[in-house]
């Protein structure tokens, strides 16, 4: 390593602050001048708004889903509460 470094000189080097974007707004401008980039970060975006929609879909119908469900659950078991009374009384003949 140190025989690759001593034929360059070490001002052509660059330091970890020179690699690291000063501020966000630069980094995202280099991003956005870089075509592979900005495709990648186009399937980002378009994947992550899937996402969104899916779960702003999904959520709401699995709530309604789920209340539905147990609403049919509680007229089910009162149903069945209701007939094992009547099973309890006594036949009366007419």
């Amino acid at each position: 390593m140190a025989g690759v470094l001593s034929g360059r000189s070490l001002d052509r080097v660059r330091g970890m602050e020179e690699l690291q974007p000063e501020s966000l707004d630069s980094a995202l401008s280099a991003a956005l001048l870089d075509p592979t980039g900005s495709a990648n970060t186009l399937i980002f975006l378009l994947i992550a708004a899937t996402g969104l929609a899916m779960a702003l879909v999904y959520v709401p119908v699995r709530l309604y889903l789920t209340i539905s469900a147990r609403s049919r659950r509680l007229r089910l078991l009162q149903r069945i509460r209701q007939l094992r009374e009547e099973l309890g009384k006594p036949v009366t003949n007419a």
